[in-house]
């Protein structure tokens, strides 16, 4: 849909110029704006004769919150309101205490609409406007904002909008987290039969972010932060067109956090009851080798999950050993040698990795420069032996690569908040992360109102 230009708009009470801009357009899409056009002045229209008729109605005064008196009426005073309608107005009573008291004014009717006090945006409009902020840059999406509805919000305003609702969506986990460590049982996800009987996935990585290093301005260095991402996903099977069995998710949830694990574990907790961790058939633990990830699950999933280390960062460990051990052998090279272990590795003979890491580390024949290589390698997989077990894995159908949680760290992060040039604060970053969050795991619009607020798919 394109903008009505501003320095065009008309008045809505100006039919015939509408209606003559309908009967002159020659093209589909002038003869389609013109009507939009006729539709937008149509829906202030209204808007407006439903407020100022409903504003009429009897009102029942409150007492004064500082002398106890009955708020007594002055008579109508008018109210705007900017909507994604355009700009509309109305008429409403207003209230005041008889004695003057400060601060008792009054406007029932503007609590029975679910207005504020002093605001100046409808809520459906800064849910459109928080919307386009998920995902391209506040400019980009005031300018879209603009050719999707003819309104015109500064990127300020919707900066100002997103830390609002951000916040709220923070606050809204925060009393979460309070409320399920205080014993309160979080609501599961509403989860069909098929569904149910599905693997529950949980996945976990971190990204870095950028952030200004001075509150307030740009200057200064840039400052990296880690934002840990925990997926939660149900794991479903089909064949492909070649006949080969591939791994979906669904039910896809997400949980991220711009802080430490002490931060991330309790909401990543909180998600996984949510998500039915105790009733699920079976539970899958995926992540690279992240020694703080590996600590969660041990402290908080190990009991109900299957761990499962992502085979390509055990790859990369297993490179470090054969690129560092060099034997003089031009036989045995170190790609040769890396391809026979991960051959092993990927067929379930880790066993036999173990064993010989163990027995080069202690060799006399190897140098010593390459000993304490092999020796964290074989420690490693010495660890990692029960969640290396890929052969087993495949068997039961369970993936084996953390791409799926790459892949969210990469849309979810990196997208929208890695771009050239991008450096964040932390609340800013913080409260737009929220609202992504949010949005994924469809808890977006409750933010904003109890009530419906997107419109209808026009067929």
């Amino acid at each position: 849909m394109l903008a009505t230009p501003f320095n065009e708009r008309i008045e809505p009470q100006d039919w015939s110029s509408l209606l003559d801009r309908l009967q002159q357009s020659q093209t589909l899409a002038t003869i389609v704006i013109a009507a939009w056009q006729i539709g937008l002045s149509v829906a202030r229209t209204l808007v407006e004769q439903q407020l100022n008729e409903r504003a009429k109605q009897p009102t029942i005064w409150e007492a004064c919150s500082v002398c106890g008196q009955r708020l007594h009426s002055k008579g109508f005073a008018v109210r705007q309101m900017l909507t994604i309608v355009g700009l509309v107005k109305w008429r409403r009573r207003v209230g005041r205490c008889p004695d003057g008291c400060a601060g008792s004014q009054s406007a029932p009717f503007d609590q029975e609409l679910g207005i504020e006090p002093y605001q100046q945006s409808s809520v459906e409009l800064k849910r459109l406007g928080c919307l386009l902020a998920l995902f391209v840059p506040f400019e980009l999406a005031s300018w879209l904002l603009s050719q999707l509805s003819g309104v015109r919000v500064s990127d300020d305003s919707l900066w100002q909008w997103v830390q609002h609702y951000g916040q709220q969506a923070a606050a809204q986990w925060e009393t979460d987290v309070l409320n399920w460590q205080t014993g309160e049982v979080p609501p599961l996800e509403e989860l069909s039969p098929e569904l149910a009987a599905m693997p529950l996935l949980i996945a976990a990585d971190g990204v870095s972010v950028p952030l200004r290093s001075q509150a307030g301005t740009p200057a200064g260095k840039t400052l990296w932060r880690e934002v840990k991402v925990g997926l939660f996903a149900r794991l479903s099977h089909r064949r492909n067109r070649n006949g080969k069995q591939v791994t979906r998710l669904q039910q896809r949830r997400l949980v991220a956090v711009l802080g430490d694990m002490d931060t991330f574990r309790p909401r990543l907790q909180l998600e996984a009851v949510r998500q039915g961790i105790e009733t699920a058939p079976q539970v899958v633990w995926l992540s690279d080798g992240a020694r703080g990830f590996w600590r969660l699950f041990k402290t908080c999933f190990a009991q109900l999950a299957v761990g499962v280390l992502d085979f390509y960062h055990a790859a990369a460990y297993l490179w470090q050993a054969a690129d560092a051990y060099k034997d003089g052998n031009p036989a045995r090279t170190s790609q040769m040698w890396f391809e026979r272990l991960r051959h092993q590795l990927r067929h379930g003979y880790v066993h036999r990795i173990i064993d010989e890491l163990r027995w080069l580390s202690r060799s006399p024949n190897t140098a010593a420069s390459t000993k304490p290589v092999l020796e964290r390698v074989h420690n490693f997989f010495d660890k990692h032996r029960h969640h290396v077990q890929y052969r087993q894995f495949k068997k039961q159908g369970l993936p084996i690569g953390s791409g799926m949680v790459e892949s969210a760290c990469k849309w979810l992060i990196q997208q929208r908040f890695k771009g050239v040039g991008m450096r964040w604060s932390e609340p800013g970053l913080n409260h737009l992360l929220q609202l992504r969050v949010a949005w994924v795991n469809q808890r977006f619009d409750p933010l904003f109102s109890r009530h419906e607020l997107s419109l209808p798919i026009v067929s």
